[in-house]
């Protein structure tokens, strides 16, 4: 009875639209955006009401600076994205003490920094809007929280101009190093939770993933925006046209990694498909168990490296049938011996293994086929996740009716004492139907 109400909630939900898409919205998404929209009023505000002379120049400058970044962001592995240049622009201004060259008769405030981000950043991405690309909102809330709270809590510190002391630059140095680490920890804390709710993932795990993938670009931000706030007392703003190259470089090497993994798992999809188009196994079969199998590893708080392993060995679970003469009706593994099972699986995996790199995917398809218990080694966990995946879809196929899930699920739910893992099931049971999570 607790699995039918399961499934039937996961299955009875109204297929997404537009309208429906808003109203799905996680309520951390929505409080970002609302916190957003907020600081870009009041510094809006703050701008009609203020008096005195603001920098122009320099605004327009870090402006200009940061919309460029935001045109340039780019894609990071997992859906992310990221846009290092603006950020560091953004991070400069927020901690400026001079600029040589530019008359400056007061320190600029928090609200003129949150104000100076926000055009930049949507200068920046209306030509991706234009494009048909995403207009990437938030992404942009996120960074420009981020920002906000390095403002709020240096440009007051500015304005007592103890700071700007030539004697006292270590104090300023050892400042806005605090205040970088803190502005990279909330940014990467509002990162994993927006993830953590748009894909499933549990929260600890979800911050583990962000600083394994931001530390890297968050690390030669930080460091370009506190060089660039020394040397701008110094160069004025040629700083900003000199810092860009470094960034730039850094930029287009994580452009090349994120593209070379791209590139791994369109070569891994298609390869998977070769077994659908020669007739060995239900078309759709492996992009299913896929998903599922992804799923049910984030159920489990699996981190993200082991769900891309993950995620190609379920791709390429069957690849070792072409090596049959006979195709298996449906391609069905669970309908032969665990002999033949433990034959398909180990030609796929030495398939696999050929490739050089994915030695690790070429084991969980090796052991994909173990039984959960009784087996000397176990399987690992990856293995198991694919062997319950596997079997539901071979039972379930494409169909969304909710008695055939609930059979199956109560089979393996049998199977549990030996050949299924009970948590993994107990996972699987939970993920079944689940609707994917919308994006802005």
């Amino acid at each position: 009875m607790a699995t039918r109400q399961s499934i039937d909630r996961s299955l009875g939900r109204p297929a997404p639209d537009r309208w429906s898409s808003w109203q799905a919205m996680d309520s951390g998404r929505l409080l970002l955006l609302a916190v957003s929209g907020m600081l870009v009023l009041a510094s809006f505000a703050s701008l009609a009401v203020t008096t005195g002379r603001p920098p122009v120049r320099a605004a327009v400058a870090f402006g200009l600076f940061i919309a460029f970044g935001e045109l340039l962001r780019l894609a990071l592995p997992g859906g992310r994205e990221a846009a290092p240049i603006a950020m560091a622009g953004a991070m400069a201004y927020a901690l400026l003490l001079g600029l040589k060259g530019v008359p400056d008769p007061r320190p600029h405030l928090a609200l003129e920094v949150i104000a100076v981000a926000a055009i930049g950043m949507t200068i920046g991405a209306l030509p991706h809007v234009a494009a048909g690309r995403p207009f990437g909102l938030t992404g942009m809330c996120t960074r420009l929280v981020t920002v906000a709270c390095v403002a709020f809590i240096f440009r007051p510190l500015a304005s007592e101009r103890f700071i700007y002391q030539p004697s006292h630059w270590w104090i300023a140095l050892l400042l806005m190093i605090i205040l970088v680490l803190l502005g990279w920890l909330i940014e990467t804390l509002i990162g994993a939770l927006i993830r953590a709710d748009d894909v499933g993932a549990r929260f600890a795990v979800a911050v583990r993933d962000e600083i394994r993938v931001q530390w890297p670009l968050g690390a030669a931000v930080g460091s370009s925006a506190v060089i660039t706030v020394f040397a701008a007392e110094a160069m004025g703003l040629t700083v900003l046209a000199v810092f860009m190259g470094p960034l730039l470089v850094t930029q287009i090497a994580f452009r090349r990694y994120a593209g070379i993994r791209a590139t791994y798992l369109q070569t891994v999809r298609s390869l998977a498909a070769v077994t659908e188009v020669g007739g060995y196994v239900e078309s759709g079969h492996s992009r299913r168990v896929a998903r599922l199998a992804v799923a049910v590893g984030r159920e489990l708080g699996m981190p993200e490296p082991d769900l891309l392993d993950l995620e190609y060995a379920a791709l390429m679970h069957d690849i070792g049938q072409l090596s049959l003469l006979d195709p298996i009706p449906g391609g069905a593994t669970v309908l032969v011996s665990i002999d033949d099972q433990n034959r398909i699986a180990e030609l796929g995996a030495e398939v696999i293994r050929q490739a050089g790199v994915l030695d690790r995917v070429a084991e969980l398809v090796r052991c994909q086929n173990w039984p959960s218990r009784g087996h000397e080694p176990p399987p690992p966990a990856g293995s198991r996740i694919i062997r319950a995946a596997n079997a539901f879809d071979d039972m379930v196929g494409g169909s969304a009716d909710r008695d055939r899930t609930v059979a199956a699920l109560e089979r393996l739910r049998m199977d549990t004492a030996t050949e299924y893992d009970a948590q993994v099931v107990q996972a699987l049971t939970e993920v079944a139907g689940r609707r994917p999570a919308s994006r802005l």
